[in-house]
């Protein structure tokens, strides 16, 4: 695992497991903003073709507000990327940007008590994949 991320195999197919992942997050008040699917995109753009990899831009809202608060350019590092993908044995792994290690970039006592929370929430959803 990098140094910016955690993340858990979870049992299911890819599509399974993305909807798993997006039910989970609810559980911690975050919703997907966003759905990037890689192998999609890269077949149609450059015409390679990749297992499935989706990239999930998870926000919780009210601590996407109390972020914007405390520093307005945060922006920049949100919203929590969540990644699902289908590995050579098959099995599907789904990964969290760790805010602790991202949000670590601002210099301010407010972002980083807030990114350990998000971090805490992300956790949670990790354990809950997990089963």
């Amino acid at each position: 695992m990098s140094n910016y991320g955690f993340g858990v195999t979870v049992p299911g197919s890819f599509d399974e497991v993305i909807d798993k992942t997006i039910e989970a997050l609810k559980t911690e008040g975050f919703g997907v903003l966003t759905t990037i699917d890689v192998k999609a995109t890269l077949k149609k753009k450059i015409d390679v073709e990749r297992r499935p990899y989706t990239i999930l831009g998870a926000c919780n809202p009210v601590l996407a507000n109390r972020a914007i608060e405390a520093e307005p350019d945060i922006g920049l590092l949100l919203p929590c990327n969540v990644l699902v993908r289908e590995e050579d044995d098959g099995s599907v792994s789904v990964l969290f940007m760790d805010p602790a290690a991202v949000l670590g970039m601002v210099d301010s006592p407010a972002v980083t008590e807030l990114a350990s929370e998000v971090r805490g929430k992300l956790q949670k959803v990790a354990e809950l994949l997990k089963g």
